[in-house]
């Protein structure tokens, strides 16, 4: 990583701490430090931020050789980093934690206030690096195998794609789509004209038990649909956590109805 930018938008405060401060844009580099808060004549800070909830010296960002981390120095108040590219991914970083490792490339670090609203800035670290897996050989004796292998030409993984797609542009952090939703999402697809309920019921079943390897009891009755939802909630989570599925695999899933030519993206 060739260092950090950190951005403070227009209006949230400034080197002097006025309400309608022009932006603030800091770079670091490795070994540098940036500490935020409401700063005072004998507490100066990089980032001032003009809110009365927020401590005069609130915290400070560090730059290492390859992250950046956060310490928070309030005795109180817990701050959240959070991933706006991601599926609604964020750290929570409590009081008096110090140096905590923060692994998303693009992230908006808030802070609580006693208003409506909270102060937020924003980080980019657009370097970060890994590894060349056709570099990496067998020179360490037998081969790594792939912790959850997933075919993205397969139809389950198309359904896999539909059931993500609401959290992938930020349009329900909560529900996954029922059935019959993903039945009537992949209709126009040309593998799908003839997708029934019981063939996407089948897929999941296939995802959970034998790519995701997620055990669950079997039920029936009521308990078997209740027991499909969260199965479902769960398939979703773990491969957006682990990033399985990502916007890029929108792209596979057919025009929305009503949308045109303009698919609605992911809300930055």
């Amino acid at each position: 990583m060739s260092g950090v930018v950190i951005y403070l938008p227009q209006g949230t405060a400034g080197a002097g701490g006025e309400p309608h401060a022009d932006a603030v844009t800091l770079r670091l580099g490795p070994g540098e430090v940036a500490r935020f808060g409401r700063g005072s004549a004998t507490c100066p800070v990089e980032l001032r931020l003009d809110d009365e909830a927020i401590s005069r010296l609130a915290g400070e960002i560090r730059v290492t050789d390859d992250h950046w981390q956060l310490s928070n120095l309030s005795t109180t108040q817990s701050y959240l980093v959070e991933n706006p590219e991601g599926a609604g991914e964020y750290l929570r970083v409590p009081p008096r934690r110090a140096g905590a490792p923060i692994p998303f490339e693009f992230s908006r670090v808030v802070l609580p206030t006693r208003r409506n609203t909270t102060v937020a800035f924003q980080v980019f670290a657009p370097d970060h690096v890994y590894l060349d897996p056709d570099g990496m050989g067998d020179q360490w004796g037998s081969r790594t195998v792939t912790a959850y292998s997933l075919d993205e030409t397969a139809l389950y993984f198309l359904v896999l794609v539909a059931l993500c797609e609401p959290r992938l542009r930020d349009e329900s952090p909560v529900a996954v789509p029922t059935t019959p939703e993903i039945v009537e999402r992949l209709r126009s697809h040309p593998a799908c004209g003839q997708l029934t309920a019981r063939a996407v019921s089948s897929h999941i079943d296939y995802l959970a038990d034998e790519k995701m390897r997620i055990s669950t009891p079997a039920e029936h009755g009521p308990r078997r649909e209740a027991r499909r939802n969260g199965k479902r909630e769960t398939i979703v989570g773990l491969v957006l956590r682990f990033g399985l599925v990502r916007e890029e695999h929108l792209a596979l899933l057919p025009p929305r109805s009503g949308t045109g030519a303009q698919e609605r993206g992911p809300v930055r």
